[in-house]
């Protein structure tokens, strides 16, 4: 199953350490996780779970992929800027909001009305978007979905 976690380029220390928390628990569970591979929330989750031997993959802005953090294991470049947020969203079954300005908020809005799952933590509180107090909740939030 993909996971795609969104949320901002720069973040506080304290989403920093929620991004990695929920990166890890997505890799403990086998799943693979999406993000636009770049820094702050994105890089955070993809530390999580490359500390827990998971698969990173970052689908990018630029088209030579420079902004690719250093834990991805999967890097597409796609030259796209921010309508690769699309891409992120399309290629993930669910979607985790950690924190996020207006980047953020597009792909809550294109996930939804993709008829997407979405979750979100410290993220925008709007219809259809379910809220989870932790990493932990976010992941509990999922599992029972799928079964």
């Amino acid at each position: 199953m993909n996971i795609a976690v969104v949320g901002g380029s720069t973040c506080l220390k304290k989403y920093y350490q929620i991004a990695e928390k929920l990166g890890e628990l997505i890799a403990r569970n086998g799943w693979i996780l999406i993000c636009g591979g770049g820094p702050g929330v994105m890089e955070a989750a993809c530390r999580g779970a490359k500390n827990k031997r998971g698969l990173t993959v970052g689908i990018l802005p630029s088209y030579d992929g420079k902004e690719a953090n250093n834990y991805l294991d999967v890097k597409i470049p796609t030259g796209l800027g921010f309508i690769r947020n699309t891409l992120v969203v399309r290629a993930a079954d669910y979607i985790v909001a950690v924190s996020g300005k207006y980047g953020t908020l597009s792909e809550i809005g294109f996930a939804l009305s993709e008829g997407k799952k979405v979750i979100g933590i410290g993220s925008w509180q709007i219809e259809g978007v379910k809220e989870a107090a932790t990493p932990e909740q976010a992941v509990e939030v999922i599992k029972e979905d799928v079964k």
